[in-house]
């Protein structure tokens, strides 16, 4: 089975890792079947775990890659990193401004984004899926550097990337089914809302891959842009919803571990 991937075209590689981060999301979602609450405090310190994984995963697996594949290129090795970097940032700006959602724990007189008349389930589904659009791009342009041949993208460093962002996954499933059932939505109904929140990584995953393939010159780009969108969700949301209910040293030592795992993970597989 990993020979059959190793050997797979980075574009399929780049969807079935993807699919594998999706199937976490729906791991994490189906809780639901078997609890209506989760602990607070185990809440925010998977959170904060989902938090620390995101900020290891934008250096070791993005951003330290495109500085890398920036040398000789003519401009300073730093500019495509920025530049790449601060998009990323400004696009999930204006997706949170644009799209509707409401983070979980909230009332939906606090829904971000255009005002809706939509239906809270929906508005806490698309606060994940904004979550999962940089997970998805980022594990594909991993996948698709591996194309371009160049010395700083590995088959493990993208691996180790699609497994720590498949671990930080499960807990965003979690956060989306368990309040939708608390709510009085069926097991089912509340899981299948979990879910369909990750289904946009294999969506994102595989256009990062074909972007990136048909486009070599961007992908210093494409790499600190993915980063850039994660560091963005981690500070604009996740550490904010970990340290909400004031259990700040259960959500920081989630945060450490976390990058304590990615780091892990990058070095030694990548």
């Amino acid at each position: 089975m990993v020979e059959y991937f190793l050997n797979l075209h980075p574009v399929y590689q780049a969807l079935v890792a993807t699919l594998f981060t999706w199937f976490m999301t729906a791991a994490g979602a189906g809780l639901v079947f078997f609890f209506k609450t989760i602990n607070r405090r185990m809440l925010d310190a998977m959170l904060g775990f989902a938090a620390g994984v995101m900020i290891a995963a934008s250096y070791w697996s993005l951003l330290a890659p495109a500085i890398e594949m920036s040398a000789g290129s003519g401009l300073p090795t730093w500019v495509p990193a920025t530049s790449g970097f601060l998009l990323g940032g400004a696009f999930l700006w204006a997706i949170d401004k644009l799209l509707p959602h409401l983070h979980p724990g909230f009332p939906k007189e606090e829904a971000e984004g255009v005002s809706t008349s939509w239906h809270r389930s929906v508005l806490l589904v698309l606060a994940i899926t904004i979550h999962n659009i940089p997970e998805g791009l980022a594990v594909g342009v991993a996948f698709g550097a591996l194309a371009a041949d160049l010395p700083a993208a590995s088959i493990g460093g993208a691996i180790a990337l699609a497994i720590g962002i498949g671990i930080q996954n499960f807990p965003e499933g979690a956060a989306v089914s368990v309040p939708l059932r608390r709510e009085g939505f069926s097991r089912l109904k509340s899981f299948w809302y979990g879910q369909l929140s990750g289904i946009v990584e294999p969506v994102a995953g595989v256009l990062g891959a074909v972007a990136v393939i048909f486009m070599k010159p961007v992908l210093p780009y494409a790499l600190a842009f993915a980063a850039g969108a994660m560091i963005y969700v981690v500070v604009e949301e996740l550490i904010p919803e970990s340290q909400a209910e004031k259990h700040t040293d259960v959500a920081t030592v989630g945060a450490m571990l976390g990058f304590a795992v990615m780091m892990t993970l990058d070095v030694a597989l990548g």
